[in-house]
């Protein structure tokens, strides 16, 4: 005779099942496999229990009738019958389970910790088998625990909460802090479009989540002009369409999105930003150069440390070059930007200055020439000299594709790499020698560094220049880099405006109660 879920039944006492003329001892014993319980469930995690006396069930009532439960267990014969005698052992101990669960979550957590490597990979349980009668073995018994008492079984529910708390766990601090909270940034300027997704982290950090940069040289031709061109125009919609479609893959709680010096100059500014709303659904904002020199600051906060007493802060961009004078003294406040004094913005960046000058052939007359004319517009910046009162308390911070190049030049960097770079520092003789080495390159020389390229080929000495006649004005023993700007700042301020990292910090000193 063969026992529908494990193969040859056993002998008991010597004597088969069919020799036996007792059929309620029969039926008793039946749920008995040498000493153990036998698994009825569908998952190899339901585990039965060794007490014997649980095991057995009645069979007979007080008048003689047989239980309800064996008459449903022997109902039926030929096909189907025992597809249902399987479905009515797994329902009865399902529900057996459910019960048993409730009030033993702190033994399910140990029993957890205990097979966590038995389960897959973080600790998950394994993915639910079939049952024990479609493949003809019983699932292995559980050992009683050390107080002679049988362990419960944990039931799909418990398994569920397992899996739950397991991927809890997992996760960093602050995914499940602000799961939903994603800030987006775009900055789209006279040379690059730029895109950042982040979430916020620890207070006044953010982690990037998703990020995108393409070089569209927007400003292109603008200074003679007047207006933005087709060409150039086309290359922006076609970056813009990029960023639409990583913003829409994603909930954004809240995002800005900027434009610079070109769309403030161009005729067509406004004209142009209203086929990017047709063309990609974005609508970007015109920001001032104040407003531009102050996320500019924002951005490189982090990067200022508490020994500083006053910075000089620029950011060459394509068409401008924003630059602002912090002094910070004895107490800082939260943002930095509300430390600045005095700031400029000087009409004049890497586009439109090797425009002007000439990007692929430059001679050290060239770009001296460049340098004077930088020079005459920072003559009537009315900013007092910064007083030095020890090594240490004064430097420069560079945030721009020009202090980035010179750092990865410097490096000697197979290929650029933000790590290495954000945040060196440079010091006054290492960025001479390396604005002379740029200068005793030609064009094909600059184009093969694999920190400038092509793209910026013809761009990066008329940001030396810039950076020439900053360094003229404000002589500074050395220079902080900064791969960051204004996506950073705008980050930052809509972060702290929305108060996040307060909350953080409330929720961190609740669980600490």
């Amino acid at each position: 005779m063969e026992d529908p879920e494990g193969g040859a039944k056993p002998q008991f006492d010597g004597a088969s099942a069919a020799g036996r003329k007792d059929g309620k001892k029969s039926r008793r014993r039946k749920g008995k496999r040498g000493g153990q319980s036998r698994i009825a469930g569908q998952s190899a995690q339901h585990v039965a229990s060794g007490d014997a006396g649980e095991a057995a069930r009645p069979s007979d009532d007080a008048a003689g009738n047989p239980a309800r439960k064996r008459k449903r267990r022997r109902r039926g014969s030929g096909e189907g019958a025992q597809q249902h005698k399987n479905h009515a052992e797994r329902h009865a101990t399902a529900e057996q389970q459910v019960a048993r669960v409730e009030g033993e979550a702190a033994s399910s957590r140990r029993n957890r910790r205990k097979h966590r490597g038995k389960r897959g990979l973080q600790g998950r349980p394994l993915a639910h088998e079939k049952g024990a009668g479609q493949h003809g073995h019983a699932a292995p018994a559980q050992q009683p625990s050390a107080r002679g008492e049988s362990p419960k079984p944990r039931g799909a529910e418990a398994d569920n909460r397992a899996v739950r708390q397991n991927e809890r766990e997992q996760r960093p601090h602050f995914e499940h802090q602000w799961p939903d909270e994603l800030y987006a940034a775009l900055d789209l300027g006279t040379n690059n479009c730029r895109l950042l997704i982040a979430q916020p982290t620890r207070p006044g950090q953010f982690r990037v989540v998703d990020a995108f940069s393409r070089i569209v040289r927007l400003g292109e031709g603008l200074a003679a002009s007047g207006r933005l061109s087709e060409e150039a125009m086309d290359r922006a919609v076609d970056a813009l369409r990029v960023c639409a479609a990583k913003l829409k893959n994603r909930e954004i709680r809240r995002m800005r999105l900027i434009a610079t010096e070109a769309c403030r100059q161009a005729s067509n500014g406004e004209e142009f930003l209203q086929r990017v709303v047709t063309e990609t659904g974005l609508e970007l904002e015109i920001i001032d150069r104040e407003t531009e020199a102050r996320l500019a600051v924002s951005g490189c906060s982090s990067l200022v440390g508490r020994e500083t007493r006053s910075v000089v802060l620029f950011d060459i961009g394509g068409g401008s070059s924003e630059i602002a004078v912090i002094r910070i003294g004895d107490s800082r406040l939260n943002r930095l930007a509300n430390h600045i004094t005095h700031w400029t913005s000087l009409p004049v960046g890497v586009v439109t200055l090797s425009e002007r000058h000439g990007g692929r052939d430059v001679t050290p007359d060239v770009f001296e020439g460049m340098v004077l004319e930088v020079e005459g517009m920072l003559a009537g910046f009315d900013c007092p000299a910064i007083e030095v009162d020890q090594a240490g308390d004064f430097h420069l911070i560079g945030t721009s594709g020009t202090v980035t190049t010179l750092a990865g030049v410097h490096l000697d960097l197979p290929r650029y790499d933000r790590r290495r770079v954000d945040g060196i520092w440079l010091s006054d003789d290492e960025v001479s020698a390396m604005q002379a080495k740029l200068l005793s390159w030609d064009f094909a020389s600059r184009a093969a560094n694999p920190c400038i390229g092509p793209d910026r080929a013809d761009l990066v000495l008329a940001g030396c220049a810039i950076l020439e006649a900053i360094r003229r004005r404000w002589p500074s023993p050395r220079m902080r880099v900064a791969d960051r700007g204004l996506r950073e700042g705008l980050l930052t301020d809509m972060m702290a405006d929305d108060g996040v990292w307060r909350r953080h910090r409330h929720r961190r000193g609740q669980r600490g109660k």
